[in-house]
């Protein structure tokens, strides 16, 4: 892994496979840099691009700080943006593609902007923090596997089949670990307030990506963010929901490399 230091003087890992034009990703809440290894989305984007996985604050060998706020998670992604030496396209998958979009206010060094899913609350949906009292206690309790269970399982929406696919996985001891970010992360982007307004001189090409399948809120937060960006669209796939990477693997890294490709 290779680090580099955020605003606040974080130390942030990330992981460089492939060769070719740069290309982050970005995980989301919950997961750790191989979660875009389950299905080989990263092998495949790696045979076209140098890949660059970040490894998100407070996890692995990524560094911390006692004071958390979803505007570090931006700075972090500008961070490893900004460290590469030239344009970049930014993937950011779910919480990922939250920070990923707030990234972009944060550098000059995008060509391309991917988003799948960003939880972005939009007019009449709320995110639920009500659920987070649970995953505290069983934080408290040092139950960290069954937290984990229970994000994936009612926040998320992952099914039961992808998180013993999940469990399955070596990384899953990994996310376990990481299980304790989870309130903060989760709390600070249900307090996110998605203003428009900033974006509107944000000219970077972007791809909004959503599943058929996946619950409103999800939809709705993909088209309210096409709607605010001035050079963007929004494609929905058929019959997938929150994470294609993993269960379209192929489908979703061709509608990634063809977008790029187009943007050139």
């Amino acid at each position: 892994m290779e680090t580099v230091t955020s605003a606040d003087g974080t130390a942030i890992a990330f992981e460089r496979t492939g060769n070719g034009p740069p290309l982050v990703l970005v995980h989301g809440n919950g997961d750790v840099h191989e979660f875009w290894d389950l299905a080989g989305a990263r092998l495949a984007l790696a045979e076209h691009c140098t890949v660059y996985a970040i490894e998100r604050r407070g996890r692995g060998e990524s560094g911390d700080a006692a004071e958390y706020a979803l505007d570090r998670e931006a700075e972090d992604v500008a961070a490893v943006v900004d460290a590469i030496d030239e344009p970049v396209t930014l993937l950011g998958h779910s919480g990922g593609a939250v920070y990923s979009l707030e990234a972009a206010l944060r550098s000059d060094n995008l060509h391309t902007l991917v988003l799948n899913e960003p939880p972005i609350a939009v007019d009449d949906h709320e995110l639920d923090v009500e659920g987070l009292v649970e995953l505290e206690k069983l934080l408290d309790d040092g139950e960290n596997e069954q937290a984990l269970v229970v994000f994936l399982r009612e926040v998320a929406g992952i099914s039961q089949a992808e998180i013993d696919e999940f469990r399955s996985e070596p990384m899953w001891q990994e996310m376990v670990a990481a299980a304790n970010t989870l309130p903060r992360e989760l709390r600070a982007i249900a307090e996110y307030e998605f203003d428009a307004t900033r974006f509107a001189d944000m000219t970077t090409p972007t791809l909004v990506l959503s599943g058929s399948e996946s619950p409103q809120l999800f939809k709705d937060a993909a088209e309210a963010v096409d709607e605010a960006l001035p050079n963007s669209r929004v494609t929905f796939l058929d019959g997938l929901a929150h994470e294609p990477m993993n269960t379209a693997p192929d489908r979703f890294v061709d509608e990634v490399l063809t977008f790029v490709r187009e943007s050139n």
